[in-house]
């Protein structure tokens, strides 16, 4: 069953194609984001591989999303991903255009209007603000911008380039008061989800800053704490 609108703030935990984050490590990643998300009281979404999506859904109550859908309906498309089945397999959103599976405009506002008819949670992934407008003006749930060079860099978008982030807010809300707006690229603490939240966005999107840390757990929980005002 599709999540209605997931309330704000949000961290939306990307597991990527990680070793670290598949089959029965990604089930327990997601099960420390439902700890984390049950005692802090932040939704932390989380989006395995495909493969994965059943197996995670079935063993945690936090919001799965699928990392790529086609806009394709069902018949002979071997090799896509079809909606219904991310869907069927327990995914209640999906994210779309992310810098590493990067889709053409056309494609973007297909996928939108299919996972809309569906009932999934769409996060659409920019990578500058003039982007994130036009995105914006497609009316997914959130858009995420993100700068691709400091993706997995450690060094956070709030700190290095806050003026993405401030002029993105502005752009969107010029053209759409509703859609949720996250940041992601370099976002490993919980300070800086707070000055993200503090720049004007409803959340952030990350994975290796999690993935990949020694405690997944406390990486979870210090960025969780971040977005407590």
């Amino acid at each position: 069953m599709a999540h209605s609108r997931i309330s704000p703030p949000i961290i939306l935990l990307n597991f990527k194609c990680y070793l670290e984050a598949t089959g029965a490590r990604a089930v327990q990643l997601a099960k420390y984001a439902q700890q984390v998300s049950e005692k802090l009281g932040v939704v932390v979404a989380v989006a395995p591989q495909a493969a994965d999506i059943r197996l995670v859904s079935q063993q945690v109550k936090v919001p799965v999303f699928a990392q790529h859908i086609d806009p394709i309906a069902a018949g002979s498309h071997t090799g896509h991903m079809l909606a219904e089945s991310v869907l069927e397999a327990g995914a209640s959103g999906v994210i779309i255009n992310h810098s590493e599976r990067r889709l053409r405009a056309d494609v973007i506002e297909d996928t939108i209007v299919r996972a809309r008819g569906l009932g999934l949670t769409t996060t659409v992934c920019a990578n500058t603000p003039g982007i994130a407008e036009a995105i914006a003006a497609l009316n997914p749930d959130m858009v995420a911008v993100e700068p691709p060079e400091l993706i997995g860099s450690g060094v956070a978008v709030s700190k290095a380039k806050p003026e993405i982030i401030t002029d993105t807010v502005s752009r969107i809300r010029r053209i759409n008061k509703d859609v949720m707006i996250l940041c992601g690229a370099g976002i490993t603490s919980g300070n800086d989800v707070r000055e993200a939240l503090r720049l004007g966005t409803q959340g952030v999107i990350l994975a290796s800053g999690v993935v990949k840390a020694k405690n997944q757990l406390a990486a979870i929980e210090d960025l969780a704490s971040g977005c407590r005002r």
